[in-house]
C-alpha cells in the first residue's frame, strides 16, 4: 500500500494595486506593491519549496506581481498564465487546481480576493502554530501569500483536507 504524497500550495494575492483610468483587469501594481512583490518573492524562495508549477491569473497586476516574485527565486517554475483565475470562486480555483498534474508536486496560485482568501479559509482544515490565528488577525491583504499542505491527488482537494503551514503578509 503506497502512502498518499504530500503536495503544497501557496495561495499568493497580488501586491498592492493603483487605480488608473483603466478596466479592472488591466490595472497596475502601485509604487508600493513593486515593492512588496519583490519582498514576498524573498520570503517565498526563503521557504525553500521546490515550485513545480505557478498559476497565475491574466491580470495585469498578478502578472507584474508574479515576475518581480520570481525573480527572487534560484529555480523558475513553469509558469500558466490563466484566465480562469481572474474572479474565480474558491469553488472555482479548487476545479481548476484539481486539474493540475500529479507529477506536479508544489504549486504556487497568483490570484485576487476574495477568491485567494476564501479558498485559504476553506482548503484548511487544521493549522501549524499561530498562522491561522495571524491569518484571521491580518485577512488577506495584497501582496498577503498562505502556505499550505495535503497529501493525496490533485483530483482529492477538497474542502477542509489542508494544513496551513504559514502565513505572510506585507506591513502595513
Amino acid at each position: 500500500m503506497s502512502v498518499p504524497e504530500s503536495r503544497r500550495i501557496v495561495l499568493f494575492r497580488h501586491a498592492k494595486a493603483d487605480w488608473p483610468q483603466v478596466t479592472d483587469h488591466e490595472r497596475p501594481l502601485a509604487e508600493r506593491g513593486r515593492m512588496d512583490a519583490a519582498e514576498a518573492g524573498r520570503r517565498l524562495a526563503d521557504t525553500a519549496i521546490p515550485f513545480d508549477l505557478a498559476l497565475c491569473s491574466t491580470a495585469i497586476r498578478t502578472r507584474e506581481t508574479w515576475k518581480l516574485a520570481v525573480h527572487e527565486f534560484q529555480h523558475r517554475p513553469k509558469t500558466v498564465y490563466e484566465e480562469r483565475v481572474y474572479e474565480a470562486s474558491p469553488g472555482e480555483l479548487i476545479a481548476l487546481l484539481s486539474e493540475t498534474p500529479d507529477d506536479a508536486q508544489n504549486v504556487l496560485l497568483i490570484g485576487h480576493n476574495p477568491g485567494v482568501q476564501g479558498l485559504a479559509d476553506v482548503l484548511s482544515g487544521s493549522a501549524d502554530g499561530d498562522a491561522r490565528e495571524r491569518m484571521s488577525r491580518r485577512g488577506f491583504p495584497a501582496g498577503a501569500f498562505a502556505v499550505l499542505s495535503f497529501s493525496g491527488s490533485w483530483k482529492t482537494l477538497e474542502p477542509g483536507v489542508a494544513t496551513l503551514l504559514d502565513y505572510w503578509a506585507p506591513s502595513e
